[in-house]
Formats: structure tokens, sequence, C-alpha cells
């Protein structure tokens, strides 16, 4: 089995919950850290989801990790905090703002392939 460390990134994101990050098939990911931050003048709130591949079982619900969560201007938050998350393959991180191009985001994974 093959551990590869990444960064995933995605800039200015909107209204409507995007995919920062996708689980390729064959592959088992570790997310090691998950940064918000604030990129606009004024306070926003972000959300961030894990979206499941799975439509039926234990791990079929798509679940939020932070929802409505404050961000102050020019602020950022660590999601995770000393956690860690297992994702399948196809599952989906989504992250949102409340406002238009109003938070970066940022991932750090590690897959396992096999």
């Amino acid at each position: 089995m093959a551990n590869t460390f990444k960064l995933k990134t995605k800039a200015n994101i909107d209204a409507s919950l995007v995919a920062v990050y996708t689980v390729p098939s064959s592959t088992t990911t570790v997310i090691i850290g998950c940064t918000v931050s604030n990129v606009k003048g004024a306070s926003v709130t972000a959300d961030v989801q894990i979206v499941t591949a799975s439509s039926s079982g234990e791990n079929a619900d798509d679940v939020y990790v932070v929802k409505s969560i404050p961000l102050p201007s020019g602020s950022s938050v660590e999601i995770m905090a000393g956690n860690k998350i297992i994702l399948q393959p196809g599952d989906i991180v989504k992250v949102k703002s409340d406002t238009t191009n109003g938070v970066d985001a940022i991932l750090s994974i590690m897959e396992i392939t096999a």
C-alpha cells in the first residue's frame, strides 16, 4: 500500500456547497487537517460537509462537520483540531460560504492506495 500526503485547496467559495475533494476509486483517504479562511472584509459563516458515496448501510448519511461556523473578517478556523476523518472511494468534502466568494478551504490529506 502506498501512502501519499497531499494538499487540496479551493479559493473563493460561494454560497452553495462546492466540492473541494473527491476520493478516487481504490483509495482510502484520511483528512488530517481542514482550514476555512474568511477572505472578505466582513464576517461570514461557513459549512463543511461530508457527502458519502454509499446510499445504504452505516455510512449512508451526508453529514456536516461544521454548520454555519462564524468567521470574523480576516480570520480562519482549523476544523479538525487534532481529529481524523476516514473517507472511502467516492466520498466528497464540500464547503460553502454564506457570502459570494467568502471563504477559501484547505485540506491536508493522506491517500492510501492498494
